[in-house]
Protein backbone atom coordinates (compact mmCIF):
# COMPACT_ATOMS: atom_id res chain seq x y z
CA UNK A 1 0.00 0.00 0.00
CA UNK A 2 1.50 3.18 -0.84
CA UNK A 3 0.98 6.59 1.15
CA UNK A 4 -0.15 9.77 0.38
CA UNK A 5 3.19 11.11 -0.19
CA UNK A 6 4.17 8.73 -2.77
CA UNK A 7 1.17 9.59 -5.12
CA UNK A 8 1.58 12.88 -4.36
CA UNK A 9 5.66 12.48 -5.29
CA UNK A 10 4.40 10.00 -8.13
CA UNK A 11 1.42 13.04 -9.30
CA UNK A 12 4.41 15.66 -9.61
CA UNK A 13 7.16 13.38 -11.25
CA UNK A 14 3.91 12.31 -14.21
CA UNK A 15 3.62 16.29 -14.27
CA UNK A 16 7.13 17.21 -15.05
CA UNK A 17 7.85 14.10 -17.14
CA UNK A 18 4.60 15.88 -19.62
CA UNK A 19 5.95 19.57 -19.38
CA UNK A 20 9.20 18.23 -20.30
CA UNK A 21 7.95 16.35 -23.64
CA UNK A 22 5.99 19.55 -24.25
CA UNK A 23 8.74 21.79 -23.87
CA UNK A 24 11.23 19.20 -26.54
CA UNK A 25 8.50 19.45 -28.76
CA UNK A 26 7.79 23.43 -28.80
CA UNK A 27 11.81 23.14 -28.99
CA UNK A 28 12.14 21.74 -32.18
CA UNK A 29 9.06 23.94 -33.65
CA UNK A 30 10.88 27.19 -32.55
CA UNK A 31 14.30 25.46 -33.93
CA UNK A 32 12.39 24.87 -37.17
CA UNK A 33 11.41 28.88 -37.69
CA UNK A 34 14.50 29.97 -36.60
CA UNK A 35 16.30 27.29 -39.10
CA UNK A 36 14.12 28.64 -42.15
CA UNK A 37 14.56 32.35 -41.13
CA UNK A 38 18.08 32.44 -41.28
CA UNK A 39 18.14 30.15 -44.67
CA UNK A 40 15.81 32.68 -46.66
CA UNK A 41 18.44 35.23 -45.26
CA UNK A 42 21.70 33.39 -45.84
CA UNK A 43 23.42 34.75 -49.58
CA UNK A 44 26.41 33.44 -50.94
CA UNK A 45 27.99 36.93 -49.53
CA UNK A 46 26.00 37.45 -46.03
CA UNK A 47 23.87 36.25 -43.21
CA UNK A 48 21.41 37.22 -41.17
CA UNK A 49 22.78 40.18 -39.34
CA UNK A 50 22.71 40.18 -35.84
CA UNK A 51 20.05 38.98 -33.03
CA UNK A 52 18.15 42.45 -33.28
CA UNK A 53 17.12 41.89 -36.71
CA UNK A 54 16.48 37.52 -36.44
CA UNK A 55 14.31 39.05 -33.39
CA UNK A 56 12.69 41.47 -35.15
CA UNK A 57 11.97 39.63 -38.04
CA UNK A 58 10.81 36.63 -35.78
CA UNK A 59 8.33 38.88 -33.90
CA UNK A 60 7.15 39.77 -37.14
CA UNK A 61 6.34 36.39 -38.45
CA UNK A 62 4.79 34.86 -35.54
CA UNK A 63 2.38 37.93 -35.18
CA UNK A 64 1.02 37.69 -38.39
CA UNK A 65 -1.52 40.29 -37.46
CA UNK A 66 0.97 42.61 -37.07
CA UNK A 67 2.96 42.21 -39.97
CA UNK A 68 -0.77 42.43 -41.96
CA UNK A 69 -0.84 45.68 -40.63
CA UNK A 70 2.22 46.59 -41.79
CA UNK A 71 1.72 45.26 -45.02
CA UNK A 72 -1.83 46.97 -45.32
CA UNK A 73 -0.20 50.53 -44.83
CA UNK A 74 2.37 50.21 -47.04
CA UNK A 75 -0.08 48.70 -49.93
CA UNK A 76 1.68 44.99 -49.67
CA UNK A 77 -0.50 41.88 -50.35
CA UNK A 78 0.26 38.81 -49.22
CA UNK A 79 1.45 35.98 -51.37
CA UNK A 80 -1.66 33.71 -52.18
CA UNK A 81 -2.46 31.73 -49.61
CA UNK A 82 -0.12 33.38 -47.39
CA UNK A 83 -2.93 35.35 -45.66
CA UNK A 84 -3.52 35.15 -41.72
CA UNK A 85 -6.09 32.80 -40.76
CA UNK A 86 -9.27 34.04 -38.69
CA UNK A 87 -7.61 32.19 -35.54
CA UNK A 88 -3.79 33.73 -36.46
CA UNK A 89 -5.53 37.28 -36.54
CA UNK A 90 -7.19 36.42 -32.81
CA UNK A 91 -4.42 34.74 -31.23
CA UNK A 92 -0.59 34.51 -31.51
CA UNK A 93 1.40 30.94 -32.29
CA UNK A 94 3.80 31.58 -29.04
CA UNK A 95 4.09 34.83 -27.24
CA UNK A 96 7.11 36.73 -26.93
CA UNK A 97 8.33 39.36 -24.22
CA UNK A 98 8.80 43.42 -24.12
CA UNK A 99 11.96 43.63 -23.77
CA UNK A 100 15.04 46.57 -24.32
CA UNK A 101 14.70 47.06 -27.72
CA UNK A 102 11.40 45.71 -28.41
CA UNK A 103 10.17 42.04 -28.91
CA UNK A 104 12.39 38.79 -27.63
CA UNK A 105 12.26 35.35 -26.81
CA UNK A 106 14.76 34.43 -24.37
CA UNK A 107 14.91 31.00 -25.98
CA UNK A 108 16.91 32.31 -28.86
CA UNK A 109 20.38 31.45 -26.78
CA UNK A 110 19.64 28.09 -26.56
CA UNK A 111 17.33 27.42 -30.20
CA UNK A 112 20.68 29.12 -31.92
CA UNK A 113 22.97 26.97 -29.69
CA UNK A 114 21.31 24.03 -30.31
CA UNK A 115 20.80 24.55 -34.15
CA UNK A 116 24.93 25.22 -34.47
CA UNK A 117 25.68 22.29 -32.29
CA UNK A 118 23.69 19.89 -34.66
CA UNK A 119 25.74 21.78 -38.07
CA UNK A 120 23.15 23.43 -38.96
CA UNK A 121 23.92 26.94 -38.61
CA UNK A 122 27.30 28.90 -37.73
CA UNK A 123 27.63 32.22 -36.69
CA UNK A 124 30.60 34.70 -36.53
CA UNK A 125 30.91 38.14 -34.91
CA UNK A 126 32.77 40.07 -32.50
CA UNK A 127 30.30 43.13 -31.69
CA UNK A 128 26.90 41.52 -34.05
CA UNK A 129 26.48 37.99 -34.69
CA UNK A 130 25.90 36.92 -38.18
CA UNK A 131 24.21 33.81 -38.54
CA UNK A 132 24.22 31.19 -41.81
CA UNK A 133 22.79 28.41 -42.30
CA UNK A 134 25.47 25.53 -43.39
CA UNK A 135 25.35 22.97 -46.24
CA UNK A 136 23.17 20.22 -44.05
CA UNK A 137 21.29 23.32 -42.52
CA UNK A 138 20.03 24.09 -45.96
CA UNK A 139 19.08 20.82 -47.03
CA UNK A 140 17.32 20.11 -43.99
CA UNK A 141 15.25 23.79 -44.32
CA UNK A 142 14.91 22.75 -48.01
CA UNK A 143 12.72 19.56 -46.69
CA UNK A 144 10.68 21.80 -44.35
CA UNK A 145 9.69 24.16 -47.17
CA UNK A 146 7.74 21.61 -48.65
CA UNK A 147 5.80 20.32 -46.05
CA UNK A 148 2.35 21.36 -45.56
CA UNK A 149 3.00 22.64 -42.10
CA UNK A 150 5.61 24.44 -42.95
CA UNK A 151 4.89 25.62 -46.19
CA UNK A 152 3.20 28.81 -45.45
CA UNK A 153 5.91 29.62 -42.98
CA UNK A 154 8.44 29.63 -45.90
CA UNK A 155 6.38 32.07 -48.03
CA UNK A 156 5.93 34.21 -44.83
CA UNK A 157 9.63 34.24 -44.76
CA UNK A 158 10.02 35.03 -48.08
CA UNK A 159 7.69 38.08 -47.58
CA UNK A 160 9.96 39.62 -45.04
CA UNK A 161 12.91 39.16 -47.02
CA UNK A 162 11.30 40.92 -49.96
CA UNK A 163 9.86 43.75 -47.94
CA UNK A 164 11.40 44.19 -44.40
CA UNK A 165 15.09 43.01 -45.07
CA UNK A 166 16.60 46.09 -42.91
CA UNK A 167 18.73 46.18 -40.17
CA UNK A 168 18.07 45.08 -36.79
CA UNK A 169 17.94 48.97 -35.92
CA UNK A 170 15.79 49.72 -38.93
CA UNK A 171 13.12 47.03 -38.26
CA UNK A 172 13.41 48.03 -34.12
CA UNK A 173 12.43 51.36 -35.34
CA UNK A 174 9.74 50.31 -37.87
CA UNK A 175 8.04 48.48 -34.89
CA UNK A 176 8.27 51.17 -32.52
CA UNK A 177 6.77 53.78 -34.94
CA UNK A 178 4.13 51.78 -36.88
CA UNK A 179 3.17 49.11 -34.23
CA UNK A 180 3.11 51.10 -30.89
CA UNK A 181 0.77 48.98 -29.34
CA UNK A 182 3.57 45.73 -29.51
CA UNK A 183 6.37 47.79 -27.58
CA UNK A 184 4.26 50.42 -25.22
CA UNK A 185 4.12 48.44 -22.21
CA UNK A 186 6.54 47.63 -19.13
CA UNK A 187 9.98 45.97 -19.95
CA UNK A 188 9.41 42.06 -19.46
CA UNK A 189 5.67 41.84 -19.84
CA UNK A 190 4.00 39.75 -22.57
CA UNK A 191 2.90 40.95 -26.24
Amino acid sequence: MTSRSDDHAAAIAKVRERARRQEMREAGYHEARILLLIDKFTTAKKGLDGLTKLAKLDFLLRYPAMLDRLLAEDDIHWPQGAQPTASERLAVESRMTRYKYGPWDQRYYSILGSLAARGLITYSGANRAEFRVTADGAIAATALTVTDEWAVVAQRIALLKRHFNKSGTALKTLIYDRLPDAVDRPLRTEI
